[in-house]
């Protein structure tokens, strides 16, 4: 499990790369948390995730719901097809895109239409 945190104009963008369950969820969990206490606009790039567990599809919501309860908010980018799938019926409230870059493209979008 590896997890990297980058900031990008006042977003943190948090690159998760490996399997989230059980074992592994709680320390992406704490690495989440610790980078929304300086910042709490997060974007998790996902597309490095090739399968989550139960456990790691909880700490998802319960992250979410910590880091929007707080006044932030989260954003899900590069899901690959089972785990997009299994969040479309479970987290509907949650915001998911393809890539950093679509995501980017679509903010870029709004803005330009204000």
């Amino acid at each position: 499990m590896e997890i990297n945190v980058q900031t990008e104009k006042s977003i943190q963008i948090i690159d998760i790369n490996g399997e989230v369950d059980g074992n592994t969820a709680p320390q992406v969990q704490a690495q989440i948390m610790k980078a929304a206490e300086s910042n709490p606009r997060l974007v998790l790039d996902m597309s490095h995730v090739p399968y989550m567990s139960s456990a790691g599809l909880r700490m998802l919501l319960a992250t979410y719901r910590n880091v929007v309860g707080h006044g932030g908010h989260v954003v899900l980018v590069g899901l690959v097809e089972e785990i997009k799938d299994t969040m479309a019926v479970s987290f509907t409230h949650l915001r998911a895109h393809e890539t950093v870059l679509d995501l980017v493209c679509r903010l870029l979008l709004e803005n330009k239409k204000k």
